[in-house]
């Protein structure tokens, strides 16, 4: 394969040629440089050359053969070799000349040497002044690189130089490093190494002998390249007071900008940095200083070095560490160094207005028992004025903060008396306003109370707060900050510093610009909002407080100071014909803080070092095609842009670019790539078409991504789009990346465009979307976008799917302070598309937004609906019924104006106020109104109101008609009906039900407008009811309580009011649904109440027991056993009392085992109860049934006395006593009769019968006293028997009726002469079984035969005749409500004792 050749201007010594142009700014110095640096490599090439010409010739080998194209790079390198020769031998031939001159300028600067040598030595001996030779000329440079100033004096004696700055003598001690002063053959010299801003200065050199003084004076001004951050540190630069020797060099990569914190926060300071070698072990040596003070690490700042970075954390913010930050690192060279300012706000108060919290806490003037407190005062610029502080003091170690001074002081200084000796403390302040007090400030550093001994004092006497500053003047500097400069006060009283405010033109308030008194009489402003106009004003401070403002400074926008731009950059070719060169490039990074309105393009053949100028009229536009070039050539291009501050530097020389015709039949490289709508998960890349299209027109283009550093390119779109913007999705917010566009025809795919700029997936701090939306005057629909930022030189340029819009008559483009806004003029559906904005002269401010169909169309109708307006109603026409029975037909606007004029049609009539007719309007609420007194059937039909409000009117209707107007007129005739009613006593509230916590019910009502005299009855069905408590209509309500409701209360009631005035009827149907939900009201606070299920035993089975407030069995009560319902039936038993609901198995068995449940529900709530009948529960419960069981068979089988004796019988002599009793027991009891305890034989005179086994007698024949005394009868069988005692009194004739004992009747007895027989006294029957107290339900346990038994009463064999004066249903018989306890009237037989539960035990 043939070989291939290199071209010479490949060569390693082109590079060199390269960077002597690459940093010079003009032409001239450009083509001068050149000259001066070429010699050099001249010789080489000159060397090269002739080394070459001496080789002797060859025969090139046939496999060294050429091929055409190896063969054409060879001859062109060779012309270019003997071009190149011609040149150097011009070059030589120049360089003799030179160097003749050279040598003969040596000569003559020899001899005159050796001629000023001997005039010297006759010169000694006359004295003679300072005189400068040559004197100090002024110098400009750039910041950070350095300055010489020299001067040649003489004179007799040779004077001595010494060097001032603003008349202040230069100590190169001071500033180590800063400043070096030589002399050396006469020459005296000043360098200022690594210059800054506050360099700039006058600098004078004063030479002095015994003979006189001169001086020379020379402005050394240092500049700082545009986009490099702060224009100047305002002097606040530390200075280096140390060298330290370091053999590492540093260089510092990203750096921390300007910082905003806040008060109780944290921040941190990072620089990252390359440093070589880099040791683990052995860090860069790295200061930090605030302002110009050296920070140690302590528990307020904390530092790092190490990982390629440099860290400063301030992890406790307060206003103390406001302030310019500088890091500087030592490196090799020296020290490298970037300094940032840190502001710190005040926090947010803890009452609002309350100030902020004072600063610089010191103490001086320290005693054993005497510290004098110092501070700095806060920035008051909305808050009302300071009114004093308070100091407070705390022992080191404690947290115990103890208050100094009683009432505020006034000034900022105060002294602290009552000191420890030997005690260390720390101090505090806090500020006091008409608002309240502030936060405590930063505790002051620890201070020990010692004996008289040295302090630092507090300088300055002089009492009063100072002048306010002089003039403010305020300059651009950056797109967010702005310097301010002021004349200091006339009087300046111990000054401490100033406080900045700033305003926005057209604000109210102002805000502050540092926290922290800044010393100086500069500052830079950051923070601002980019081409936002804004005013400052400045107050100085001391110790006794805040001056007065100064004047307001004029208004400036925040926009960057001029200069020139910086160099473009990306050179590439887009097309070549072989005559001519289509170039493009890209924009400069920074434009200068102006419009870049032209560029320069250059040009050089690529084996020349002579640049030629291509246009001498700048270009607008960053593309340019170069004609007249010569076909085989390689170029070279370099380019400068140019604004309102000149022309700046050039780029970097293009890469050589052969002119060659392009042949190829793919598309050239696209170009100019750009972004927009940058956020940080997307963006929108745009570009251009090639120029060259190759063979066939481009059809398309496809677009690569890869990230930054990264060489793994990505295709976003599977097929090729057909416009020149693509939005890219998805990305990682953060991320940079880097495009590339390939262009496609019918050819295939062509050559790929230059690698985009990086780009980071990150919007703009402020980015605003664009809005769509409709002008509320003029109805015009209309897209706006208001700016982030802006400044002077920027546009608003908009695109409908990215292409620029222009003059279009669809649409018309404002743009007022930094909003811009696209209105249409008649928007219909061509106008949907995809529209952007991009605002230029800024970092990217641009948005975009999609105008849909659906969109467009709302916003249609919101247009006419402007243009065509109506007055907006909240409501339509309605109507209410009104009191006294009027109708107020009324609507609502959203809105009227004063001037508003509307009209009312009835029926197609309009009606106006006047009788019967009342219209009004109120503006406020908008409301329109009409009110008809009296409406009847007349008023039936259509309403209408007509509204005209300036341009704008609209119309409600209402049809009032049929079945609508009916139940108005009702609704009107009722409340006409309801204020006759309200003119008499009558019912406030009518009768409504409520239910106390004890389940009573109770019927109330509410009365109005009665009197004593009115009266109040209450009924049901018609049947009064008169309660315990009469009704007091006075006080405004009345109640009746229904106590154990239930179902017998159903029915209508009804309260009655009345008096001359008239009466008033209130009913209340209790039935149906109302019935339900007065039981759903007593079972809510019943089931609350219910206690748990409690077993009790009887003889029929086992029962489970709920005792609640009241129980009823109309309340919605279900019984479970495992889940199921139970349902009543002989076998389970439901009942209930009034206290308690219950349930009864009877004749349990092991299948009514298990879990039982009792719900309660009121309709919302169930309340549930439960019991768990099984186990031993069950067992216990079984055995105690089976007992009672057999106790009650016992019970219910024993012999006993069913009825017939009576307690006490009195009887006359000789008569005959018959004592008759039924018996009942099963089997048949045995009957023994006893009198005085023995046992009563039957006689003739005492005969015992016993009859059927149920009837008993004892008869007496012809009783005599002898037979008084006490009888008794026993009656008993196996299961037990009864014992009953009677006592018989037997009186004389003539003799007096005895007393009546035991129950005996007060009244006289039947008379011998009035009956044959005794009258005994009514027996007492024993009380119906059905009231015993035993736990049965409602059966009795007397069986049913002793029911009919015959008692004495029924009895005539054994009763007086019914001709008796003393009836028996008149003797008294004794009642358990007897005043006089009786005896027993008699024992019963022993029974099986009764220690059964009560079916009612005491409720808990």
């Amino acid at each position: 394969m043939a070989s291939k050749v290199i071209p010479w201007y490949k060569k390693k010594r082109v590079s060199q040629v390269k960077t002597d142009y690459a940093y010079h700014h003009t032409k001239s110095s450009v083509k001068q440089q050149t000259e001066r640096k070429s010699s050099s490599s001249v010789s080489q090439v000159q060397a090269q050359a002739t080394e070459a010409m001496t080789e002797p010739a060859y025969t090139i080998p046939v496999f060294r053969e050429r091929s055409a194209e190896g063969t054409e790079e060879y001859q062109r390198v060779s012309t270019n070799v003997g071009k190149g020769l011609t040149v150097i031998q011009e070059e030589l031939r120049r360089m003799r000349i030179a160097t003749k001159t050279q040598v003969d300028s040596l000569a003559i600067q020899r001899e005159v040497k050796g001629m000023m040598a001997k005039r010297v030595d006759y010169l000694d001996e006359i004295p003679k002044m300072p005189d400068f030779v040559v004197a100090l000329r002024p110098h400009t440079v750039w910041e950070k690189t350095p300055v010489k100033l020299f001067c040649t004096v003489q004179g007799n004696p040779r004077p001595i130089v010494k060097w001032y700055k603003g008349g202040v003598p230069v100590d190169p001690l001071s500033i180590p490093g800063k400043y070096k002063i030589e002399n050396k053959y006469g020459v005296h010299s000043l360098i200022i190494s690594r210059c800054v801003v506050s360099d700039t200065a006058e600098y004078s050199a004063v030479a002095t002998n015994p003979h006189g003084t001169a001086t020379s004076k020379a402005t050394v001004t240092v500049k700082r390249a545009s986009g490099a951050g702060e224009s100047c540190h305002l002097g606040l630069v530390p200075h280096l007071t140390e060298i330290h020797p370091s053999k590492l060099e540093v260089t510092l990569l990203e750096r921390f900008s300007v910082s905003f914190g806040v008060e109780g926060s944290s921040t941190s300071l990072v620089c990252s940095m390359v440093v070589v070698p880099d040791l683990p072990n052995l860090p860069p040596l790295a200061q930090w200083y605030r302002d110009d003070k050296l920070l140690k690490p302590s528990k307020l700042v904390e530092m790092t070095v190490g990982g390629g970075m440099a860290r400063l954390t301030l992890p406790h913010l307060a206003k103390d560490d406001e302030g310019l930050y500088t890091l500087r690192i030592f490196t090799k060279d020296g020290t490298t160094e970037h300094s940032a300012y840190l502001f710190v706000s005040d926090a947010a108060p803890s009452t609002a207005g309350a100030p902020g919290a004072p600063m610089s806490v010191k103490a001086y003037d320290i005693n054993s028992d005497y510290v004098l407190v110092a501070w700095k005062p806060p920035n008051t610029v909305n808050e009302a004025a300071i009114t004093g502080y308070f100091v407070d003091r705390c022992e080191a170690g404690s947290d115990k903060w103890v208050q100094c001074n009683d009432a505020p002081v006034k000034i900022c200084k105060y002294p602290v008396h009552g000191l420890s000796v030997g005690h260390s403390y720390h101090f505090r302040v806090r500020a006091v306003n008409s608002a309240g007090i502030s936060r405590p400030s930063r505790k002051s550093e620890k201070v020990t109370a010692l004996d008289a001994a040295e302090s630092e004092r507090l300088q300055g006497t002089e009492e009063g707060v100072p002048s306010a500053p002089g003039q403010v003047i305020a300059t651009r500097n950056t797109k967010s900050s702005v310097f301010v400069q002021w004349e200091a006060p006339k009087h300046l009283k111990n000054l401490i510093g100033y406080y900045i405010d700033g305003r926005v033109v057209g604000a109210k308030e102002w805000f502050p610009c540092n926290h922290k008194p800044f010393k100086h009489t500069r500052f830079v402003v950051h923070g601002l909002i980019p081409g936002e106009t804004y005013v400052f004003r400045v107050q100085a401070v001391n110790l006794f407080g805040l001056s007065e403002e100064s004047q307001e400074s004029s208004p400036i926008a925040v926009e960057p100071a001029l200069a020139t731009p910086s160099a473009p950059f990306g050179i590439t070719m887009l097309s070549c014909d072989g005559s001519s060169m289509t170039l493009a490039w890209k924009s400069p990074k920074h434009c200068g803080g102006s419009k870049v309105n032209a560029y320069y393009i250059d040009k050089r053949n690529a084996d020349t070092l002579v640049w030629k100028e291509v246009n001498l009229t700048g270009v607008t536009e960053r593309i340019c095609t170069v004609d007249n070039l010569t076909e085989g050539t390689f170029y070279e291009f370099k380019v400068q842009a140019a604004n309102m501050a000149g022309v700046g530097v050039p780029s970097a020389p293009s890469t050589p670019m052969k002119c060659e015709a392009w042949t190829m039949e793919e598309p050239g490289p696209a170009y100019d790539l750009s972004f927009s709508e940058v956020r940080g998960h997307s963006l929108v890349i745009l570009w251009k078409a090639p120029v060259y299209t190759g063979a066939s027109a481009v059809t398309g283009y496809f677009v690569d991504m890869a990230k930054k550093g990264s060489s793994e390119f990505v295709t976003l779109n599977q097929e090729a789009v057909s416009h020149r913007y693509l939005q890219v999705t998805s990305l990682e917010e953060g991320e940079t990346y880097v495009f590339r566009v390939r262009s496609v025809n019918g050819s295939g795919v062509g050559k790929a465009s230059q690698l985009s700029e990086p780009v980071c997936a990150k919007a703009l701090a402020g980015t605003k979307e664009i809005v769509a939306g409709v002008d509320e005057e003029t109805g015009d629909i209309f897209l706006s976008l208001e700016a982030c930022e802006i400044c002077e030189t920027s546009k608003f340029v908009w695109s409908k799917n990215y292409k620029p819009i222009g003059d279009c008559p669809r649409v018309a483009v404002t743009t007022k302070g930094r909003t811009s806004r696209l209105t249409f003029s008649n928007p219909d559906k061509d106008d949907l598309g995809r529209y952007s904005v991009v605002v230029t002269d800024t970092d990217g401010v641009s948005a975009s937004h999609t105008l849909t169909e659906d969109a467009l169309n709302t916003m249609l109708e919101l247009s006419y609906a402007i243009r065509h307006p109506i007055v907006p109603l909240k409501h339509g026409l309605n109507y209410e019924i009104l009191e006294k029975g009027h109708v107020r037909f009324w609507l609502q606007a959203v809105k009227l104006s004063p001037s508003v004029s509307y009209r009312f049609i009835v029926n197609d009539k309009e009606v106006t106020s006047g009788e019967g007719h009342k219209i009004s309007h109120d503006v406020a609420t908008g409301i329109i109104q009409m009110t008809v007194d009296h409406f009847t059937r007349a008023n039936e039909g259509t309403y209408t109101v007509q509204i005209h409000d300036g341009k704008a009117k609209t119309q409600s209707s209402l049809v009032l008609v049929g079945d609508v107007f009916k139940v108005a007129l009702k609704e009107a005739e009722f409340q006409r009906k309801e204020h006759i009613r309200k003119q008499g006593p009558h019912f406030s509230e009518y009768l409504y039900f409520t239910v106390t916590e004890d389940c009573t019910v109770m019927l109330a009502c509410k009365v109005a407008n009665v009197k004593k005299e009115t009266t109040f009855h209450w009924y049901k069905e018609d049947d009064e009811i008169v309660p315990e408590t009469p009704p007091n209509v006075m006080s405004g309500a009345c109640a009746l309580p229904i106590p154990l409701f239930s179902r017998k209360d159903q029915g209508v009631f009804k309260a009655v009011l009345s008096d001359d005035r008239g009466k008033d009827t209130s009913q209340f149907d209790i039935s149906g649904q109302v019935f339900d939900d007065i039981i759903s009201a007593i079972a809510k606070i019943a089931g609350a109440s219910a206690s748990d299920l409690v077993l009790q035993c009887t003889p029929e089975g086992i029962r489970l027991q709920c005792y609640m407030k009241y129980y009823t069995e109309e309340m919605k009560t279900v019984w479970k056993h495992k889940e199921s319902k139970i349902a009543s039936s002989e076998k389970m038993r439901i009942g209930g009392t009034a206290e308690m609901a219950w349930m009864q198995i009877c004749d349990p068995s092991d299948k009514e085992k298990g879990h039982y449940s009792i719900e309660i529900s009121d309709g919302v709530q169930t309340h549930t109860r439960t019991f768990d009948l099984s186990g031993q529960a069950y067992t216990d419960a079984y055995e105690e049934y089976l007992r009672l069981k057999a106790a009650a068979f016992a019970e219910k089988n024993r012999g006993r006395v069913v009825g017939g004796l009576p307690d006490v019988v009195t009887i006359m002599e000789e008569k005959s006593l018959s004592l008759t009793c039924t018996v009942w027991g099963e089997p048949t009891p045995e009957v023994t009769w006893f009198k005085n305890e023995q046992e009563v034989p039957s006689t003739e005179h005492t005969k015992v019968t016993f009859d059927g086994g149920k009837f008993a007698s004892l008869v007496i024949n012809k009783v005599t006293p002898d037979d008084s005394g006490k009888y008794s009868i026993n009656v008993r069988n196996k299961y037990g028997g009864e014992f009953v005692e009677i006592t018989v009194s037997v009186y004389r004739h003539g003799e007096k009726i005895p007393e009546p004992k035991l129950g005996h009747p007060k009244t006289p007895a039947a008379t011998p002469a009035a009956t044959p027989a005794a009258t005994p006294v009514p027996p007492k029957s024993p009380a119906p079984p059905s009231k015993t107290p035993t736990p049965t339900p409602s059966k009795s346990q007397t069986p049913a035969p002793s029911m009919k038994s015959p008692t004495p009463a029924s009895t005539p064999a054994s009763t007086p005749a019914p001709k008796s004066p003393t009836p028996a249903p008149k003797s008294p018989t004794p009642t358990p409500k007897s005043p006089t306890p009786t005896p027993s009237r008699g024992v019963k037989s022993p029974t099986p004792p009764r220690f059964m539960k009560s079916p009612t035990p005491p409720r808990k």
